[in-house]
């Protein structure tokens, strides 16, 4: 396919898997149960952190997470009690485990009250063509509290080469704003065209066999390549093509 060819193709496939019918299956289903902006923000992080391996699990531990918290995650993160941080602590997903569930709530706990939210984190740093600083910036922020250093591992650093696919996808889901229903949109001070593809196993190896990726390793240099490659095809909301090689790997085994 040449160019053009490409980003037709691409293109109708955002069409096809952009759509309410997504939600179902993805865990971006768990900020969508909210309607305040510190909860949805807050439940999409918690979320967006233990977005790996089995989706069904991923979900299914996601509410958990949240019931964890009484279905109020904004108000648990900034009037928890010692009991109720011993009481998460008997969550499990993979190797996130109850201790860093813990470690999470104190720091987001530590954005709220002292650094105006999330999202003015993120806005604070971010570059003009790049949301990779403003993450690097992120985790240095959320770690400035005392904390497991075991935690650490669960905020992925892009500057240390990661391809932070979790905060990236997270970041998605905040910031584009294309009235599809699937990404919220609630942060305006980001603009879409900063955004970085959440690279994984499945939209690597799409991106490869299309052409628009030719490290083999998934990390932060392929991210950076796949992002040049988008944003080609499309300045304005590179994301966007998130959609496409994600049902592309997982829905059709492309």
């Amino acid at each position: 396919m040449n160019k053009s060819e490409l980003k037709d193709f691409l293109d109708e496939k955002v069409l096809q898997y952009n759509t309410l019918d997504f939600i179902e299956s993805d865990p971006v289903q768990i900020p969508h149960l909210f309607t305040r902006k510190e909860d949805i923000e807050i439940a999409g992080f918690l979320s967006a952190t233990i977005a790996w391996g089995n989706r069904t699990m991923i979900i299914k531990n996601s509410h958990r997470m949240i019931d964890l918290m009484g279905n109020a995650p904004f108000d648990f993160v900034m009037s928890h009690s010692d009991d109720d941080l011993q009481r998460i602590e008997t969550f499990v997903h993979r190797t996130f485990n109850g201790q860093d569930f813990s470690s999470f709530i104190k720091s987001l706990q530590n954005i709220y009250l002292n650094h105006n939210g999330l999202e003015a984190i993120f806005s604070k740093h971010q570059e003009p063509a790049s949301i990779q600083k403003s993450i690097s910036e992120f985790k240095k922020i959320f770690f400035e509290i005392p904390h497991q250093y075991r935690t650490q591992k669960h905020v992925s650093d892009p500057m240390n080469g990661s391809a932070a696919k979790r905060i990236n996808m997270y970041l998605r889901w905040m910031c584009r704003q294309d009235n599809k229903g699937v990404d919220l949109g609630i942060w305006k001070s980001i603009p879409p065209a900063v955004l970085s593809c959440p690279l994984d196993v499945h939209s690597g190896n799409v991106a490869r066999k299309l052409g628009l990726l030719t490290r083999k390793q998934n990390d932060g240099k392929a991210v950076a390549e796949l992002d040049a490659k988008l944003r080609k095809l499309d300045p304005t909301d590179p994301v966007k093509y998130d959609f496409a090689l994600f049902g592309l790997g997982i829905f059709e085994g492309f």
